[in-house]
């Protein structure tokens, strides 16, 4: 009966009637054409305008506010080449793009008439010699952009990923390819302590949500060239970036082949954090028993890779997932490792020993309680039959209340500001006692 009621109120059953009706526009859409949508592979085109037409109806940059163009001419050798630059507003610095971008394309112009002949006689002189034909794609490649990444792109489906991340685009006129221009400059969560696991010896910087700090802070610690960091995308509309890191000559090649098949095969739309990565790529979806660790400490993820595991870094998460996990990782804290041996195994005995009473405890109570009492001794049995006698519960009930409770008070914690839950907490507790 109250399984019925839990699947009548939480579970979902599809619909065989809707109560709206889609346009003959949308029914005459099929699933090919949404995929082939999805999947472009528009060629960049030669002229301009067709460029930017594209690139306005694929942005509908006449609704989004942050998506910036900007269209100039290029002077070089007495040719004049239009122009533009495309890039997401607050994913970029405004100085990487005036610097290494504006200032080296239109440099030319600002420059004195007398200088202008002499100037351009260098640039002419130059191109003949690295170029027994002029190429300006060569030209605005190897002499014109002073930035360090710089790659060319002939698909559009490239360009919207680098440009999504936050790079420029520049697309000049007569070339089939834009020049992607790494110009990142978004606004990020600086290194600090670890929430979660804090210690007092040890390491006290945490991870962050850009995924390329994370890395580096590997590198940081582990400083081997034989740390391999395979980058890979998850998800075919937010096409989050995912880091596989692992060791080379330590780490078993069937593990590093079994995570990275499971990661690239998962058929999904989006993934935003370790916890859904989890969730996709563990053995068993239905089995209680976690079989992955999350950390935010690159210490500990560090020590995880030295002893041949395998670390997967989620951009946009401060979480590392480290695969596979044993038992005794869960009863092992990041301190362990700078504490005396003997001090840090008898650590882990209490902790054994309070994971053994948090399961059992409470069974054993009611067993003892209900059905062996006899096995109490007597002034304690009178004690706890005096302490219940004016209980109208079962210590069944009991102890569901405080196991209740005791989850209530966490994510009272957790969830509500922290003033409140601090006011929550000793109320339940105080309550409870």
């Amino acid at each position: 009966m109250i399984k019925k009621i839990f699947d009548d109120i939480f579970k979902y059953k599809e619909k065989e009637e809707y109560n709206f009706i889609l346009s003959d526009v949308s029914n005459n859409i099929n699933e090919e054409e949404f995929n082939s949508s999805n999947d472009d592979e528009t060629l960049v085109y030669q002229s301009i305008d067709e460029n930017l037409n594209y690139l306005k109806i694929k942005y509908n940059m006449l609704i989004n506010s942050d998506i910036k163009t900007r269209k100039f001419e290029i002077d070089i050798s007495k040719q004049k080449f239009s122009a533009f630059i495309l890039y997401i507003d607050g994913m970029v610095e405004d100085s990487a793009i005036n610097d290494f971008i504006m200032k080296p394309l239109l440099l030319k112009n600002s420059i004195k008439m007398d200088d202008k002949k002499q100037h351009t006689n260098q640039i002419l002189n130059t191109v003949k010699h690295k170029y027994t034909k002029f190429n300006l794609e060569n030209f605005l490649y190897s002499s014109l952009i002073p930035q360090n990444s710089v790659s060319k792109e002939k698909n559009f489906s490239d360009i919207i990923t680098k440009v999504n991340a936050g790079f420029c685009a520049l697309f000049v006129e007569s070339l089939n390819i834009a020049l992607c221009i790494e110009t990142k400059g978004f606004k990020g969560r600086s290194v600090d302590q670890p929430v979660t696991e804090s210690v007092v010896q040890g390491s006290h910087e945490g991870f962050v949500e850009n995924i390329r700090t994370n890395t580096s802070m590997l590198r940081k610690i582990i400083n081997n060239e034989n740390l391999i960091i395979e980058e890979t995308t998850v998800g075919k509309i937010s096409k989050t970036k995912v880091a596989i890191c692992y060791i080379k000559n330590i780490t078993n090649d069937d593990l590093v082949a079994e995570a990275k098949y499971r990661i690239n095969n998962l058929d999904i739309d989006y993934l935003l954090s370790s916890g859904q990565l989890i969730q996709f790529i563990k053995d068993s979806p239905k089995m209680a028993f976690p079989q992955t660790i999350s950390t935010e400490r690159p210490d500990k993820t560090s020590q995880y890779l030295l002893l041949g595991r395998i670390a997967i870094l989620i951009n946009g998460s401060p979480f590392s997932v480290i695969l596979p996990a044993c038992l005794i990782d869960f009863l092992t804290s990041p301190e362990d490792s700078n504490l005396n041996y003997h001090y840090a195994n008898f650590l882990k005995i209490l902790r054994s020993i309070a994971l053994i009473s948090a399961l059992l405890v409470p069974g054993l109570y009611i067993a003892i309680t209900m059905y062996h009492y006899e096995l109490i001794p007597s002034e304690l049995l009178f004690a706890i039959v005096a302490a219940r006698e004016a209980i109208p519960f079962p210590i069944l009930f009991e102890i569901i209340i405080m196991e209740a409770s005791f989850e209530l008070i966490q994510e009272a914690s957790i969830r509500v500001p922290s003033s409140f839950s601090t006011t929550v907490r000793n109320n339940w507790c105080s309550y409870i006692r």
